[in-house]
């Protein structure tokens, strides 16, 4: 079986998408799970697609979708984690944003990534309304729309100057009160796609990050795209976001490390 390769996991991501996932916007049928949260067709339809499109091309690899039971999903990464010389697992999120765009809030897309050996291998996030193409291969660096994606390590911006990303409903009570109240940064927004947002810092959009649980589908693609580009991250507990675990993950992410550290330190400040 063949390795998976970026440029032809990106074509069917961003082909797919246009297909079943724009092709729905006007409708999206939305409805609740019984986690509280929202899926939509476009959702069960693009997991559907890819998976079949993916099975076609490699299969070997069996797929981890966030539109699955959590019995399915703990199974597939159980496997994984049992054969790390096998070929890995893809991991999906059909529609990172389902909020939006069940709102008609135009920043919604896709993020699939490709694990292998306890790794990120190969991730591809695509923002379906500005036909945006994030994606990486490991080693490899990064990629918009197949041009080169790579921060500066001169950028000697300081905390007080950047622009953040903050996801105020997933922190810690205090630490969103102290945000809301003795912001550090010079601005903030919140785009609702944890994917993109992470691309958004690759591309130098957002200076820093922090969100306070993500699942392993929102951020295994974009957290790879990031540290492809030369961006850092980590949890609000020091750690590696990345974790072959369901269990939600913090994330601190910021375009250089010395940004990282500043805004790590004063999240860190009681």
């Amino acid at each position: 079986m063949s390795t998976p390769d970026v440029a032809t996991v990106g074509a069917l991501v961003r082909a797919g998408a246009f297909a079943q996932i724009l092709s729905r916007a006007r409708d999206p049928h939305a409805r609740l799970k019984t986690d509280g949260s929202i899926v939509t067709d476009a959702d069960i339809a693009m997991q559907r697609h890819l998976e079949a499109e993916l099975a076609a091309r490699w299969p070997g690899i069996a797929l981890l979708g966030e539109e699955m039971t959590t019995d399915a999903q703990v199974a597939r990464l159980r496997d994984e984690a049992a054969a790390p010389d096998g070929p890995g697992l893809w991991v999906l999120d059909p529609l990172d944003g389902t909020s939006n765009f069940a709102a008609g809030i135009p920043t919604f897309g896709p993020s699939l990534a490709w694990l292998q050996g306890g790794r990120v291998r190969l991730g591809v996030v695509f923002d379906v309304m500005r036909d945006e193409l994030f994606a990486a291969a490991e080693g490899e660096g990064a990629t918009l729309n197949g041009a080169p994606l790579r921060l500066t390590g001169g950028d000697d911006r300081t905390l007080a100057r950047a622009m953040a990303c903050v996801d105020f409903k997933r922190l810690p009570r205090p630490l969103a009160t102290r945000l809301a109240v003795h912001a550090p940064y010079a601005s903030q927004r919140a785009i609702g796609s944890v994917a993109i947002e992470w691309c958004w810092v690759a591309a130098g959009r957002f200076h820093i990050y922090l969100h306070g649980a993500q699942g392993l589908w929102d951020y295994a693609a974009a957290h790879l795209i990031l540290r492809e580009a030369g961006g850092v991250s980590r949890t609000l507990a020091g750690e590696p976001v990345f974790a072959q675990t369901l269990d939600k993950r913090s994330a601190l992410c910021a375009t250089t490390p010395t940004l990282l550290d500043a805004w790590a330190a004063w999240v860190g400040h009681d």
